[in-house]
């Protein structure tokens, strides 16, 4: 064996170490509004960022153009794919948009992407991601279903929430609860100002129960992302080779700071 092959071998050696040594990074579709509780004396206008990342460390991928990209609004939906701009979050390619709220109500805003391949998973990763947006006093209807592939059912409402509050959901795939389904949680570490004392914390990870009920204490105020994920029912072809798809059923939620009394 010469010197290069050794050289070669160890550093592959290395690199699986590593791997199996360090807890795997989460992947996270994000739809993030500048306002999730738009008020009388608020701007109409809301700016929503959409992207793919891993949002506690601030690390961006890239996301391509939405298979869907739409809001819906008093049991209808509109698209709003032709109103996509790109952008640059993370240093990744991304996308907003920008969109008027005109009446009252509850504007549930959802991003389908395409397939993003995944090799040192050996999946296909689509997460359906969505965040609910409340509009000047009318608060009814959030806990609707939209009828995603899978989707998380809020059971808290999900926003004008404090941080410390219990969030619960309902996974859904298929329009059927998905027993003791995955969740994993994260925080969007948007200033990076956060350190995490271990790799381990950085994804907070818990299961629904045999009823597809998670519960999670929020511990600081901000955005979180709630993932519930579950392989597909189906394959995608990768080179001739039919691969798995892990379906995510993703939403944001925004956590307030507590006042305190005066």
């Amino acid at each position: 064996m010469t010197i290069r092959t050794i050289s070669k071998t160890c550093s592959i050696a290395l690199l699986f170490l590593v791997l199996i040594s360090s807890p795997a990074a989460a992947h996270f579709g994000m739809l993030i509004p500048s306002d999730n509780m738009v008020m009388a004396d608020d701007p109409r206008t809301i700016t929503l960022d959409l992207s793919f990342s891993h949002p506690f460390e601030q690390a961006g991928m890239e996301l391509k153009t939405p298979a869907k990209f739409f809001v819906e609004n008093a049991g209808k939906k509109h698209d709003l794919k032709s109103s996509l701009q790109p952008k640059t979050i993370m240093g990744k390619p991304a996308f907003d948009c920008n969109y008027t709220i005109k009446r009252p109500g509850i504007y549930q805003f959802v991003m389908e992407p395409v397939p993003y391949w995944e090799p040192a998973e050996d999946c296909f990763i689509i997460h359906y991601t969505k965040t609910v947006v409340t509009a000047f006093g009318d608060d009814d209807g959030w806990d609707q279903e939209v009828g995603l592939k899978t989707e998380i059912v809020p059971l808290s409402k999900p926003f004008a929430l404090y941080c410390g509050n219990l969030f619960q959901g309902i996974v859904k795939m298929n329009g059927k609860v998905v027993p003791f389904a995955r969740v994993e949680v994260e925080f969007y570490n948007k200033d990076n100002k956060i350190k995490a004392p271990t790799d381990y914390m950085i994804t907070q990870t818990i299961k629904a129960d045999r009823n597809g009920l998670f519960s999670f204490s929020v511990p600081a105020a901000g955005w979180w992302g709630f993932a519930a994920l579950n392989t597909a029912d189906y394959k995608l072809p990768l080179n001739g080779v039919e691969k798995d798809v892990e379906l995510g059923a993703v939403i944001w939620v925004h956590f307030e700071t507590w006042p305190g009394r005066k």
